[in-house]
């Protein structure tokens, strides 16, 4: 007999009292539900109850084996909703919360397509560039620039790296000239992001060399949707990630400084909960943007 369904049926009489009970409320046999019980006694060795004409009692060996099969049966209900869970079609609201720059940019365009394939997902996006509690503010996953703090519980999956770009606007460049030298930038305008405090610094780098530049920025920002509008109406030099200056750039609005130097790249992370087994709105999430990004991770490790 099976050894699972055989302690199935040892709980049920344990609980139930008697083999006629248990097997009533199993469907079985009177005879089968005994079967069972023996069979597990035969494998143990052991008597797991005293039969007498009026009720049935464990022994000690029962008693304690009893608690030992509810354990089992347990992680097997709970294996049983991991595949639940991973087989289940996404559905219900998923909470997400993302930097500004990149959740206008990048985000909300892939979440589109991502409802495209799973429509009934609800997907909340919420925009901001503080660090979100997810426990507290009921968030199911976070997308965060920078490597989590080794602290973190929060359970963190690469899905891209960006990289830091600085660029003016013609205009700006025209009057005020273009930097040859990540230091020629002391003589120039800077547009400050409020994140990097009130004396930032910029470390460039070209092979070997190392260059750490400090700034007091002539003007500063919380946003970098806001920077990237000062940048174009030539108030100053902007850095920013590539999601933000890229298509500018592209586009000739903005001309890329110092070309031979190199920015710090910034990786981009999904974290959700420590859940033993993500759910399937969030497991399906993930798994789309790594699939979107997988070119992207390729051609890091090809440049690296």
């Amino acid at each position: 007999m099976d050894q699972l369904t055989s302690m199935a049926v040892f709980v049920c009489v344990a609980e139930r009292g008697s083999f006629a009970a248990a097997g009533a409320a199993l469907r079985l046999s009177g005879t089968m539900v005994a079967n069972h019980v023996a069979a597990l006694e035969r494998h143990l060795g052991a008597s797991l109850i005293h039969r007498t004409t009026r009720r049935h009692a464990l022994t000690a060996i029962g008693a304690a084996y009893l608690e030992r099969c509810r354990d089992v049966l347990a992680s097997v209900s709970a294996a049983d909703r991991v595949a639940d869970q991973l087989t289940a079609e996404p559905s219900g609201l998923l909470r997400v919360t993302a930097p500004v720059t990149y959740g206008v940019h990048r985000l909300t365009p892939l979440v589109a397509a991502y409802q495209q394939r799973y429509p009934a997902v609800t997907v909340e996006l919420n925009l901001n560039d503080r660090l979100v509690d997810l426990e507290e503010e009921g968030y199911d996953l976070a997308i965060r620039s920078g490597e989590p703090a080794k602290d973190s519980p929060l359970i963190a999956r690469l899905l891209q790296t960006s990289r830091m770009r600085i660029a003016a606007s013609p205009a700006y460049l025209a009057r005020d000239g273009v930097p040859d030298h990540p230091q020629a930038l002391a003589g120039h305008r800077l547009l400050g992001f409020s994140p990097w405090g009130d004396t930032p610094q910029l470390r460039f780098s070209r092979d070997e060399e190392t260059v750490v530049v400090s700034f007091k920025p002539s003007l500063t920002i919380n946003n970098g949707q806001a920077l990237l509008v000062a940048a174009l109406a030539g108030h100053g030099v902007v850095v920013q990630a590539d999601v933000l200056l890229d298509e500018p750039i592209a586009a000739g609005l903005l001309v890329p400084l110092l070309p031979n130097w190199l920015l710090p790249q910034r990786p981009i992370y999904a974290m959700r909960k420590p859940d033993r087994v993500p759910g399937a709105r969030v497991r399906s999430f993930v798994d789309f943007l790594l699939t979107e990004f997988a070119g992207e991770r390729e051609e890091d490790r090809a440049t690296s």
